[in-house]
């Protein structure tokens, strides 16, 4: 059950003590798992509330506030974005509500980001660097996954196993990504602090900088190029090298010669593991929804040979079938030659890799509707004392830098 955004103003009263919210307007975000939305108080601060709608969203909420509190003010100092602060939180059953104090920016559709100014590409790579240049301590201290190149490989290929007994994936996806997991010589990188969920809805951009990188659930020490998945699904290749060049200036360590090749391993990997989500929470729109895109890119794959995602030569295939679904746990042959050049990196024409939604496909919404809290709510919004305890609050996990918001439209 979907709460919507006067709820969440109720429940955030509870979380953070004499917050008055007087505006509320819905803040899409990651739908399948989170209820999100901004406020607007009595004294015109800004707040944004997040509720996870199951136990594991839950959890990587928490996850998350440690996360928040192991960047110290001397760590936050040294980025060159601003992360959220944790303002308060309150458990109502066994889920756990988070409330912020909101931060400067908007964010862009990646249609928008890749045709906008060329300083949005170097804010990207930039923040990117010194993402991945994070002390690992940050990490092992929060006692975060932690991934050799090896182990992080072998996860992959559990994970293939898991989707292949699905019988719902096309059989040549799961010949490619097979082979490519099992190419040794792809999986040579250093491991690094990784943020784990970026995407376009995690970066606050304003007058074209990058003001703020959010949704740090998924932090980990693995594989650099998971951060940059989202980048080559945009199949933008002069926008991918604008942010790989300011990347590569800005890390102390050189990016290996095959990031690339894995984000977009992990770019059409994690159509799989969408569609793995949604059978596991029984939600026939998602598994539809990727059952739809998996059969797209295998229909491009066919057709013009995809994205190189390989090291070793690919061999041929003895048959291809882009529609059979593999028998569970059997992923043989090899994937269709990849054509030289394709077009995200050079000459010819390249696979569309489709996005992955945070949940069920929600529209760009061009402007807010907010909606007015009435001065005295009704008492039955808010939750009562024993359903609701404020469980953490702002004074442990204070940023030093000034916050500003982005303003909620009235009317």
């Amino acid at each position: 059950m979907r709460r919507k955004p006067i709820e969440l103003a109720a429940i955030a009263t509870a979380a953070v003590p004499g917050l008055t919210p007087t505006a509320v307007s819905s803040a899409p975000d990651d739908p399948a798992d989170f209820d999100s939305a901004l406020l607007l108080d009595s004294e015109g601060k800004r707040w944004r509330v997040r509720s996870p709608r199951h136990a594991e969203a839950s959890a990587r909420l928490e996850t998350e506030f440690l996360v928040l509190r192991a960047f110290a003010p001397a760590v936050r100092a040294e980025l060159p974005f601003l992360m959220p602060t944790v303002a308060g939180s309150v458990r109502l059953g066994t889920l756990s509500t988070f409330v912020y104090s909101h931060l400067s920016g908007t964010t862009r559709s990646v249609e928008e980001l890749t045709t906008g100014p060329g300083s949005v590409a170097r804010e990207i790579g930039t923040a990117l660097a010194a993402i991945h240049d994070l002390p690992r301590s940050l990490v092992s201290n929060a006692d975060l996954p932690i991934y050799t190149p090896n182990e992080f490989r072998q996860r992959r290929l559990n994970e293939l196993d898991q989707a292949a007994t699905t019988r719902k994936i096309p059989a040549a996806l799961l010949r490619r990504w097979e082979h490519a997991m099992e190419d040794v010589s792809l999986w040579r990188f250093n491991p690094c602090v990784v943020h784990g969920d970026l995407h376009e809805d995690n970066l606050l951009i304003e007058s074209g900088r990058v003001t703020a990188v959010t949704g740090w659930t998924d932090l980990r020490i693995g594989d650099p190029a998971d951060d940059f998945a989202w980048l080559v699904a945009s199949n933008e290749q002069d926008f991918i090298d604008a942010v790989l060049k300011a990347y590569t200036a800005g890390r102390r360590d050189a990016p290996d010669q095959h990031l690339l090749r894995r984000a977009a391993l992990s770019a059409e990997f994690a159509l799989a593991q969408y569609l793995v989500k949604g059978l596991a929470a029984g939600d026939e729109d998602m598994v539809s929804e990727a059952e739809g895109m998996l059969e797209s890119l295998a229909s491009d794959i066919a057709e013009f040979g995809g994205q190189p995602i390989s090291v070793e030569p690919v061999p041929d295939p003895a048959s291809q079938d882009t529609t059979a679904a593999a028998a569970p746990g059997t992923v043989e042959g090899a994937a269709p030659a990849a054509a030289p050049g394709p077009a995200h990196l050079g000459a010819s024409p390249a696979v569309t890799v489709i996005p992955v939604p945070a949940g069920p496909a929600t529209p760009v919404q061009p402007a807010v509707h907010v909606t007015p809290i009435p001065v005295d709510p009704p008492a039955e919004e808010a939750p009562g004392p024993e359903e609701a305890a404020p469980t953490a609050k702002g004074p442990d996990d204070t940023s030093t830098a000034a916050i500003s918001v982005i303003n909620i439209k009235k009317g």
